[in-house]
């Protein structure tokens, strides 16, 4: 019988520890399982970021979004194509020019809805002001001379005002009627080179930057659903939802990883979070997109007759032929003749309220800029708001395809701001489009359901419950 008894404690010891052997067996196939994913995300990133392809077996990952783009008339893979083929890269050398190179922005006003009591996390007091020596004639027309203070904000969310000897000449002095600020006005206004101040992660974050969308959102273009508004109240929702997709997909891509090393890269957890496990963000971006490009294309005629002049008879012959190629390329009039048709919108008795109610809202938006705590955030906010308040003017404050020509009056910094919004948006699309499957593994979601690694963890977690009972 001792013997006997003997036996079943050795039996359950061979047992415990053959389940113990088995347990710290899966635990560590799931750190393996955990190790192999991340350096497969890595290794994908990689590969992706020096050949600019992504593999074959992942086009049914990429088609999450099919058929036409919500009140547009082009649909998601025309979109994703001519962006590839076109547009991105038209852009790309677009923005570089010395005519698109530089914007005037008014930086330095107080916000007129509450005290700007903003903070960057980020810190620092270096704005890199350009000596009077390296500005061009043109510049020296009434600008503001004032020092501005302490900035908050690192060299991330600084603006450097470096500039070179190159310039653009005026065109059209009007204001417009979107926006509230006024365009015509020198004043404290100063030159800023966008490619100097990239589009990034600057550390503005807390309560100050999410009163900024509290405002936009809760009081200027509330979400409606489709039973509660017709489809010009959901517009303004809608464009200023691709926009701020547009501004968070731009931090993922460049975001500071470690600042203590200053390494920067791409944080696609970040793109998931806050864009990609949004459906409705993605669509908005792209019905932004395709708004803007619409923009563009009705301003062809205006576009491609104006003069681009910097004194660099070189390159302002150049801007002209991008633009040129941009506003009337073959494959976009073909693919997607008509991106968004604006025809169809300030109709009926409510027409003429509905427009003038959308336009006291984003004058509101636009002022809005004026209390963003971060400079560089700030100088992108006033870019990208003008730049759709002059595809608002150019499509809605004209009518008629035949009398564009004609009454169109369109400035410089509307333009530049325009052309930089639509590179900023393909950015955006082409960004989304490529790193969306790559994201969406890192995320743990593959078509909808949990990765490999979290399943193992399942029967990890399942044996450990079996094993107490």
């Amino acid at each position: 019988m001792a013997e006997s008894d003997v036996g079943n404690v050795k039996g359950k010891e061979k047992g415990s520890a053959r389940r113990l052997v088995l347990l710290i067996s899966a635990i560590a196939a799931v750190l393996l399982a955990a190790v192999a994913a991340v350096f497969l995300n890595t290794q994908n990133s990689s590969v992706y970021e020096i050949t600019g392809k992504i593999c074959n077996c992942r086009q049914a990952e990429q088609q999450k979004y099919i058929g036409m783009v919500e009140d547009c008339c082009c649909d998601y893979d025309t979109v994703n194509r001519l962006n590839m083929e076109v547009l991105h890269p038209l852009l790309q050398d677009l923005v570089k020019t010395p005519f698109y190179r530089y914007f005037k922005v008014k930086l330095w006003c107080d916000c007129p809805f509450w005290p700007d009591d903003g903070m960057c996390r980020l810190r620092d007091c270096s704005v890199c002001e350009c000596p009077e020596s390296e500005f061009p004639e043109p510049f020296k027309k009434p600008l503001s001379q004032d020092n501005p203070v302490c900035q908050e904000g690192k060299p991330q969310a600084a603006v450097d005002r470096t500039v070179d000897t190159r310039a653009f000449r005026g065109w059209t002095v009007t204001d417009n009627p979107w926006t509230s600020d006024d365009e015509t006005d020198n004043d404290e206004m100063t030159y800023v080179n966008l490619r100097l101040n990239p589009e990034r992660y600057t550390g503005y974050i807390g309560p100050s930057a999410r009163r900024i969308w509290d405002a936009i959102y809760s009081e200027n273009c509330p979400k409606y659903t489709s039973e509660q508004s017709c489809q010009e109240e959901k517009m303004l929702y809608k464009l200023i939802s691709g926009i701020h997709s547009s501004i968070s997909v731009h931090i993922a891509s460049d975001y500071l990883l470690d600042e203590a090393t200053n390494m920067w890269g791409q944080n696609l957890t970040l793109l998931y979070d806050r864009v990609l496990r949004y459906p409705d963000r993605v669509r908005n971006l792209y019905f932004t997109f395709l708004f803007v490009l619409r923009a563009v294309t009705k301003a062809e005629d205006y576009l491609g007759e104006a003069k681009y002049e910097t004194g660099n008879v070189i390159e302002d012959l150049k801007t002209k032929s991008l633009v040129k190629q941009l506003v009337s390329d073959p494959k976009t009039k073909a693919a997607c003749p008509l991106p968004f048709d604006e025809a169809k919108l300030w109709k009926g008795q409510r027409g003429p309220e509905l427009k003038q109610q959308t336009q006291k809202q984003f004058r509101n938006i636009s002022a809005i800029m004026d209390c963003v705590g971060c400079e560089k955030c700030r100088l992108w906010g006033k870019l990208q708001i003008l730049g759709l308040g002059t595809a608002l003017k150019i499509l809605f404050t004209v009518n008629g395809e035949d009398n564009l020509r004609h009454n169109l009056e369109l400035q410089t910094n509307e333009v530049i701001a325009l052309m930089n919004l639509l590179n900023r948006l393909s950015e955006s699309v082409k960004f989304v489009h490529d790193m969306s499957p790559v994201a969406e593994r890192i995320a743990g979601v593959t078509g909808g359901h949990a990765s490999p690694g979290n399943s193992l963890w399942q029967r990890v977690v399942t044996y450990l419950a079996q094993t107490k009972r």
